[in-house]
């Protein structure tokens, strides 16, 4: 357990390099929320890869930690992990294309009028083109409480397309955030 409380209003993000806690702590928060408020208007968006490097998890969705009711409205989308599964930076790009297309055909399904909106590893959809984060921000703003996590560190890389998008997704959300809580 991380130990890190995230208060459930307003907006959240919570970032930090990989295997540091973040889907862990977004799952915490989202079974206080369901205890305390149930899951009427909740939106799980789980964007996660689940990728085994060196006989590490890189990434992981959030019912490794949790059980999702299913009474709550689940969009999850069969990511890549564009930098570690490709070998050229084309590659990583296009890995980051499907991505990003498949998100949006759950964002395009997005129920209205969400109370509560958790995102696990929020900026994967977003290192194709960082811009379209707004979408993702602008809904979770219609909530009374929304909390994301995202991967902040350049131990996947820092000067190929996909890392600067996902830098300019995270730069996006850090701005538009209440409150950061930074696992690093």
């Amino acid at each position: 357990m991380t130990g890190v409380e995230v208060p459930l209003s307003g907006s959240t993000l919570v970032v930090g390099p990989s295997n540091v806690g973040k889907t862990r702590t977004t799952a915490i928060a989202l079974d206080t929320w369901l205890d305390r408020e149930g899951s009427d208007g909740v939106v799980v968006l789980d964007f996660a890869p689940e990728l085994q490097r060196d006989g590490t998890v890189l990434g992981g969705r959030l019912d490794r930690f949790t059980t999702v009711p299913e009474s709550v409205w689940v969009g999850r989308i069969d990511a890549s992990a564009p930098r570690a599964e490709s070998e050229t930076a084309d590659g990583a790009v296009a890995l980051a294309r499907e991505n990003a297309r498949r998100a949006r055909r759950q964002m395009d399904a997005l129920p209205a009028n969400p109370r509560a909106v958790f995102v696990n590893d929020a900026t994967i959809p977003f290192q194709h083109e960082a811009a379209a984060v707004d979408r993702l921000t602008a809904y979770c703003d219609g909530a009374d409480a929304a909390v994301l996590n995202a991967f902040d560190s350049d131990e996947l890389g820092v000067d190929d397309p996909v890392s600067r998008a996902e830098r300019d997704a995270l730069n996006r959300l850090r701005r538009w955030a209440d409150r950061i809580v930074d696992l690093s």
